[in-house]
């Protein structure tokens, strides 16, 4: 496949294990299999993204992985693939890079756009969120953190390593797009924990930097 197009990765992004939360948000929007808690699952954004389909064909025909999403957001093309082996999980990676002739440190390090920490949320801004909440509900009082990340795949990385590190709530997860974007509540120092390790999480990620 190589020499057919010029590829650039823009995200690969793996999640060794899904967290219960991140789980059921992601099953909910899942334009394919949904996923559950405690497989392993791979995120690729690539260029040109009408590409996306001859990946995942090929992905699928290699390995034994279920595809949760494929998706072309105007210029980017976007796969998710979950398995509970991980083995398998990594090999999909495998074949998606094989495919593109390209290796993992191409891929575009993540960095985060934005983020804000909002203590003892008003109620009447908890329900205007909640109007656009597609997880748990936030409450009048609670502690808020929106984070904002690019590429935008990598905040599947920093939902589920937060859930991992803190007892908070997730209210929203968007990973389609130039941006990513999550909400998590709950109270302050458990929303600290969880920005703590959301931040650890994307700077871990090598990478080349964005142009």
């Amino acid at each position: 496949m190589a020499g057919q197009a010029q590829f650039k990765l823009r995200a690969f992004c793996h999640l060794d294990r899904i967290q219960p939360q991140f789980a059921a948000f992601v099953g909910k929007i899942a334009s394919g299999a949904p996923p559950v808690e405690g497989e392993s699952t791979l995120y690729v954004e690539m260029v040109p993204g009408i590409w996306v389909y001859r990946i995942v064909d090929r992905v699928l025909k290699a390995v034994d992985v279920q595809p949760s999403a494929q998706m072309v957001e105007r210029e980017f093309g976007m796969l998710a693939v979950h398995a509970f082996s991980q083995a398998n999980v990594l090999r999909a990676g495998e074949v998606v890079l094989e495919a593109l002739d390209l290796s993992i440190e191409d891929r575009l390090a993540p960095r985060i756009v934005s983020e804000h920490i909002i203590t003892n949320i008003h109620p009447s801004q908890a329900q205007v969120l909640n109007r656009d909440n597609g997880g748990t509900m936030i409450e009048g009082g609670q502690t808020l953190l929106v984070m904002e990340c690019e590429p935008a795949a990598y905040i599947n990385l920093a939902a589920n390593e937060a859930e991992k590190a803190a007892q908070v709530s997730l209210n929203h997860l968007s990973s389609v797009g130039v941006f990513g974007r999550i909400w998590m509540s709950g109270s302050e120092s458990e929303i600290m924990a969880a920005r703590n390790a959301a931040v650890n999480a994307i700077s871990s990620v090598t990478g080349r930097p964005a142009a």
